[in-house]
């Protein structure tokens, strides 16, 4: 784990950055960002003049409040009319009351470096309890060494905490790529990267409990 005053960046598996909540004189005011960055990748020519299409990553999130409530938010659960503004309850969150969390919208890679972002609204801190942020290719070939994609957790009045995937190579489409702990006292970023074949299959290996249908963006 390298830290500076800028950034900590988790290098190994299983890498852990606690910010301590306990020691700050005042509470956290501004939104927590969850963001995702990746290369888009270069479009080369195909035969009959087509191109590859630009790499294009999807950031999701599974949630757990304190109370039991858990669920998860990304593009797929939220397309086809199924999401909202921040202040509205919509399978792309919520960010002014519970769950207090919001997906700011699929980037579908046509803002270069921007990547897409979820956001936590601080005021709930105390009704989260667990994250655990993901990424998948919902088309094309899963060719992640070459998307070099950082996940980083930005909460004012502390360096940045950034996970980066790495040069890895997998034919699964579905990254998990950090976990966030939520105490009274804390917040805790584990370094995670496995790769699965669907949502469904890290649902089991993180013991969420979920039950899943098959959907379509």
């Amino acid at each position: 784990m390298a830290i500076n005053l800028q950034k900590v960046t988790l290098e190994k598996v299983g890498d852990t950055h606690f910010i301590d909540l306990s020691k700050r004189e005042t509470p956290i005011t501004n939104e927590i960002i969850i963001n995702l960055n990746w290369s888009k990748g270069n479009k080369k020519r195909l035969f009959s003049g087509l191109f590859n299409k630009d790499i294009d990553l999807d950031l999701g999130c599974f949630y757990e409040l304190e109370n039991g409530e858990k669920t998860v938010i990304d593009g797929l659960q939220f397309s086809h009319g199924q999401g909202g503004s921040k202040d509205r309850l919509t399978k792309q969150g919520r960010y002014t009351n519970t769950p207090w969390i919001w997906h700011s919208g699929d980037d579908k890679g046509s803002r270069v470096g921007s990547g897409e972002n979820i956001l936590v609204n601080p005021k709930g801190l105390s009704s989260l309890k667990r994250m655990i942020i993901y990424c998948f290719i919902y088309e094309g070939v899963a060719k992640w060494q070459e998307t070099n994609a950082v996940v980083t957790v930005k909460v004012s009045g502390n360096p940045d905490i950034e996970v980066e995937m790495g040069n890895q190579a997998s034919h699964y489409k579905f990254c998990a790529i950090a976990e966030i702990l939520i105490t009274a006292n804390s917040i805790g970023v584990k370094k995670l990267i496995t790769f699965h074949d669907s949502h469904e299959e890290c649902d089991k290996m993180y013991n969420w409990g979920m039950k899943w249908t098959s959907g379509a963006k």
